[in-house]
């Protein structure tokens, strides 16, 4: 556990020592904060809208604002996920290979296994803090909305993030370690992720085995449940699983650069 904890700490200190991370989560910020202020004029308007309506005819549809911004922007925030990851991961082998210390890593008496999951859980870990910042805006929703937000959905919500940026760090990380270049890991990484997200418009409407298949390994189709505040066990089974198969394909591709002398 000393060898984890020490490259975990390593990663973490790279991450707040470059510019790219506190780049990352401006934009991210940024992103997500603009797209929370949009959704939230929207439903705010209609909401306005449904009062008139109902005071002219005596009635209209009931609103629950709270949980429609939420929805919506848990969905995009999945979404605004697909970019940025991309950017988190791009570096963590690629980089150590241009610079040569890739060796010394593997030469090391480090374990793969150590080196992996360290890596994977600074990138999760700075992903977890730039969504932090995002909590204002749910303390907005508390101060100023009736009803309250449905905590069960902010909570689910938020745990749907997470499931889903283990994911794409997981895929990312051993798209990285495939490559010595930050640009060529950044796009291949996006690309895959591009790939996962529409993948299921080839099965839609279809009825076969095939269509089946490819919605089920849509990534952000699982998400939706989550954004509903539904916890299904499949897309549990399914994020665990991706998680566990990026792991595992970093695992082998460094044991490959070690018999490669890297």
């Amino acid at each position: 556990m000393r060898t984890l904890y020490a490259i975990y700490r390593k990663e973490m200190g790279h991450y707040f020592v470059s510019p790219i991370a506190y780049a990352v989560v401006g934009v991210f910020l940024v992103i997500s904060g603009f797209f929370f202020y949009q959704i939230l004029v929207i439903y705010i308007e209609q909401s306005f809208q449904a009062t008139m309506q109902m005071a002219r005819f005596g009635s209209a549809p009931d609103m629950d604002v709270p949980g429609l911004v939420n929805r919506n922007f848990f969905g995009l925030l999945g979404t605004v996920a697909l970019f940025v990851v991309p950017m988190l991961t791009m570096g963590l082998y690629a980089e150590e290979k241009k610079r040569g210390t890739m060796e010394l890593l593997l030469t090391s008496p480090l374990r793969d296994v150590h080196v992996v999951l360290g890596k994977f859980l600074a990138s999760l870990s700075l992903f977890a803090i730039m969504l932090l910042p995002t909590l204002t805006y749910q303390l907005v929703l508390f101060l100023k909305s009736e009803p309250l937000p449905p905590w069960r959905l902010v909570l689910v919500g938020y745990g749907g993030v997470l499931l889903l940026g283990a994911v794409l760090i997981a895929l990312g990380s051993f798209i990285s370690s495939l490559t010595e270049s930050q640009i060529i890991a950044a796009v291949a990484t996006f690309g895959t992720f591009l790939l996962l997200w529409v993948i299921d418009i080839g099965g839609r409407g279809s009825g076969t085995r095939t269509g089946e298949v490819l919605q089920y390994l849509s990534i952000l189709r699982h998400y939706d449940e989550f954004t509903r505040g539904v916890v299904d066990t499949t897309s549990l089974v399914f994020y665990g699983s991706l998680v566990v198969l990026g792991v595992f394909l970093t695992l082998r591709s460094l044991d490959a650069m070690r018999w490669r002398g890297a």
